[in-house]
Order: C-alpha cells, then sequence, then structure tokens
C-alpha cells in the first residue's frame, strides 16, 4: 500500500522528493501517514477535497483485492 500511495502522491506533486509515506499496518488495517510540501497540500487535496478522495478510492480497491483496510491521512 505504501508504494502506491506514494507513486500516486508523487505523481501529483511539484515536489515529489518532499512526499514522505509512513506504513504502520495492525491485524487487517494499514494506516497510512503522509507528509507534503505546504506549496503542493492544495494540489493533493484539490477542490473540495476531490484529489485526496480519488487516492483514497484507489487505496481502497487496491486493499480489498488483499483483504485490508486503508486510510490515508495528509499531515501538515
Amino acid at each position: 500500500m505504501k508504494e502506491l500511495a506514494t507513486i500516486l502522491l508523487k505523481s501529483l506533486s511539484a515536489n515529489p522528493d518532499n512526499v514522505v509515506v509512513e506504513e504502520k499496518v495492525e491485524n487487517n488495517k494499514v494506516y497510512l501517514t503522509t507528509k507534503v510540501s505546504p506549496e503542493d497540500k492544495g494540489k493533493v487535496i484539490g477542490k473540495d477535497g476531490c484529489i485526496i478522495k480519488a487516492v483514497r478510492t484507489v487505496l481502497s480497491a487496491a486493499a480489498a483485492k488483499q483483504n485490508v483496510k486503508v486510510t490515508l491521512k495528509l499531515e501538515d
């Protein structure tokens, strides 16, 4: 999951080197915490959060194939 989230977020970011994704796995749940540069935050979130929702949807679809649940959090 971490690799997929990293690829998606780096492709959206103007500064892909500043994208950091941390993964924590508990039971059948994957928790992803993401940090991006402040100038890329608006691009990653999108208007009304549509971009980050789409990223979460793609991650959820990939997680469903592996029978796990995934949560993506964007930190400041």
